[in-house]
């Protein structure tokens, strides 16, 4: 046993235990600790089309939701925000609220907005929020206060106090969807999965390709053998995520299109996480996956996939902007439900594969020809 405890490969095991612990639980407490303290920092909007008892409510609506609440947009923005994510639920008052509110036999609607183009979380909590809405105005409407309001519009009393009375069957929500999600968990976490899938086989193949780098370069030449590495990795890129894309298309299919533009999204983000992945295994060799396993697990939460951008602690929202993984997953979400943004968000993940494969260059240059190849870490 003390041999076997001695030995540098059960020594660098029994660290990677202890290190992947810390990481991982410090990581997620840190990062998923944003649900439910960051809610109030979801987007919602109201578009209120009533210049009348709409106001009000309005207000009183305003005052009492815990989100960070936008009004005076036009209901054509506010859809269009909703479309690329910048808010995540749309409340509107139709213009013929009063009128309808104050008329005997009519039912009040109001429209809730909705984009399912989005994390499983958001969803259910801008769901819960249109019901709780439509409670809360059900109350009010019910209220002395909203039997005030009719009595201004010169309603009598006594009829003011019976449609209070009734009124709870006057108001309805109609729930507008757009970008609906196919059933099933698996459709609902497949831009996670298979970013994910993606990610994580490109950080594992950059160990290995900054290795044979190292290996061959006293061979081919420096700069031979980089970009000969480099046009390796274009054509890996291309063929590898072919495979976990069938996979998944097997199961739930969504038509060649689709599977075509996928395909293209994920060969542009295997490209740029291995030049991500690399810049750690240049700068550190084998070492540098004690800073590729952190950045993946950070990348998990800054992704998108179970938070919201706007809701994601400093540190992963900040991290969002030079994640490989978050622009691929709202791609994946573009893709495979809808939403806007997309020539954006592939410009971010193709500035962010370019600006690794720079920094590889410069690590490149000014990094001393390897002698030996380096040691595997987990031997």
């Amino acid at each position: 046993m003390k041999s076997f405890l001695a030995h540098k490969g059960i020594i660098s095991g029994i660290f990677m235990i202890v290190f992947y612990q810390v990481i991982m639980i410090g990581i997620f407490m840190s990062g998923y600790s944003a649900i439910p303290r960051n809610i109030p920092d979801i987007s919602v909007a109201i578009v209120n089309d009533d210049q009348q008892q709409g106001m009000e409510i309005a207000k009183q609506i305003q005052k009492e939701l815990p989100f960070h609440v936008i009004t005076g947009q036009s209901l054509e923005d506010a859809r269009q925000q909703l479309e690329d994510r910048s808010i995540h639920f749309i409340m509107h008052i139709p213009a013929d609220f009063t009128q309808k509110l104050s008329s005997q036999g009519e039912q009040v609607k109001l429209d809730f907005y909705l984009n399912q183009s989005n994390p499983a979380a958001t969803n259910s909590t801008v769901q819960s929020v249109a019901d709780q809405i439509t409670a809360k105005i059900s109350a009010q409407v019910q209220s002395q206060s909203i039997q005030g309001i009719l009595q201004t519009m010169q309603v009598p009393k006594d009829q003011s106090e019976q449609m209070a009375e009734g009124v709870m069957t006057k108001v309805a929500p109609d729930m507008i969807i757009s970008n609906p999600q196919p059933d099933g968990m698996h459709n609902q976490m497949a831009p996670m999965f298979l970013t994910m899938a993606t990610y994580v086989g490109a950080m594992i193949y950059s160990m290995m390709a900054v290795g044979a780098l190292n290996q061959l370069k006293g061979k081919l030449g420096k700069w031979k053998a980089f970009f000969a590495l480099q046009g390796v990795h274009v054509l890996l890129a291309l063929i590898a995520p072919l495979v976990g894309l069938t996979i998944y298309f097997a199961i739930h299919g969504y038509g060649g299109e689709v599977f075509v533009k996928m395909w293209l999204v994920h060969a542009l983000e295997l490209f740029a996480a291995i030049q991500f992945t690399s810049v750690f295994c240049l700068l550190l060799g084998q070492g540098g996956m004690l800073l590729n396993l952190p950045l993946l697990l950070a990348q998990t939460i800054s992704s998108g996939a179970v938070l919201p951008q706007v809701m994601m602690p400093g540190f992963f929202k900040g991290l969002s902007h030079i994640s490989v993984m978050y622009y691929t997953v709202q791609l994946d979400y573009n893709l495979l439900f809808g939403g806007g943004r997309t020539a954006e968000l592939l410009l971010g993940l193709g500035l962010v594969g370019a600006a690794a494969l720079i920094l590889n260059v410069v690590i490149h240059q000014f990094k001393g020809a390897s002698k030996s190849a380096p040691q595997p870490l987990f031997m």
